[in-house]
């Protein structure tokens, strides 16, 4: 049996907090990786809150902004579905 993270698809809030815990992922093959496959992925850095996947990039929303930063720093240089991808945090 395989852990499902289920999560909200808000990535938009404004306040500061929100923000600052944030990841942009940029370059994202969306034809092949789906919202599931980037909660999976980034899950194992924190609390993911929420995770919006739109056409080549995905924002995913940590419960704080450690969390966040570590995913940033895990992720770099990541090779997913044949592309690398790009990443960022505020």
């Amino acid at each position: 049996m395989s852990l499902k993270v289920q999560t909200s698809n808000i990535t938009n809030k404004n306040d500061p907090k929100s923000i600052n815990s944030r990841v942009f992922i940029g370059n994202l093959n969306t034809a092949v990786v789906k919202k599931s496959d980037v909660e999976t992925i980034f899950s194992k850095y924190g609390r993911v809150v929420g995770c919006s996947v739109h056409k080549g990039y995905a924002f995913v929303q940590y419960s704080n902004e450690r969390h966040a930063r570590a995913a940033v720093l895990g992720e770099n240089g990541r090779v997913l579905a044949g592309q690398t991808l790009g990443k960022s945090s505020r």
